[in-house]
């Protein structure tokens, strides 16, 4: 679910180290946001990461 349609920014995974050196697992979720956008000349919901948002990948619909 959390994926960005246009760039595919999904859910990345790792280890939580804590101040011992104790290590566990965590993920780093994207910014994803679900808005109305113009694809192939239809408005349209779709998820899109906010970088994309903001470079200007996405085009709004109003």
């Amino acid at each position: 679910m959390a994926k960005c349609d246009f760039c595919g920014k999904g859910v990345s995974f790792g280890n939580k180290v804590s101040h011992s050196h104790r290590r566990s697992n965590r993920t780093w979720k994207p910014n994803i946001k679900r808005v109305k956008a113009v694809v192939s000349g239809s408005p349209k919901r779709v998820n899109a990461c906010t970088r994309c948002l903001r470079s200007g990948k996405v085009t709004r619909a109003v």
